[in-house]
């Protein structure tokens, strides 16, 4: 059993001399740095991306390998899309932490920059989930191929199915 499998994970304090207070942070770019310099290692860096949890008492971003955790700053969407590939009538959205997930266009928002973002992560409730994941410049790029015009509003059209993006 991990420590993070103790139902009182979250409430251990931290080890003698640390604080669960970090100087990690994930920028608007899904890129991370510590104490201002960038995670260079690509093995670390794409670990990082997949230990991202919210706390359960306080809902603060979090990283957490089940081992020990700590809080982070996360700049803009904590997720990113980084892929997009069809499969059948749908899209299927490539995350930052290795994972994919149906895209589903009605569940995203257009942010002030003009990038994509989508609600990943529902059925992770006990992680803090549903998440944002901002598209990447070449995911949102990928998608020219699927979007048409609905009255002015954009959609995407996969096979016979049409989607609106974001809720009308």
């Amino acid at each position: 059993m991990k420590p993070g499998d103790h139902p009182e994970f979250f409430h251990f304090p931290a080890p003698p001399g640390r604080s669960r207070e970090s100087t990690i942070v994930l920028d608007g770019n899904g890129k991370l740095t510590h104490d201002g310099e960038p995670v260079v290692h690509p093995g670390l860096a794409q670990a990082m991306h997949t230990w991202i949890r919210r706390h359960p008492d306080d809902g603060r971003f979090i990283l957490s390998n089940g081992y020990d955790w700590t809080y982070f700053t996360v700049k803009d969407a904590p997720f990113t899309v980084r892929t997009l590939r069809r499969d059948g009538d749908r899209l299927v959205l490539g995350l930052s932490d290795a994972t994919e997930e149906a895209w589903v266009p009605a569940d995203t928002r257009v942010g002030s920059d003009g990038a994509l973002y989508a609600t990943v992560k529902r059925g992770l409730a006990a992680e803090g989930a549903p998440y944002e994941a901002k598209f990447t410049r070449h995911a949102q790029a990928a998608l020219a191929p699927f979007l048409v015009d609905e009255g002015g509003r954009p959609s995407v059209q996969v096979g016979a199915a049409r989607n609106l993006i974001g809720r009308a």
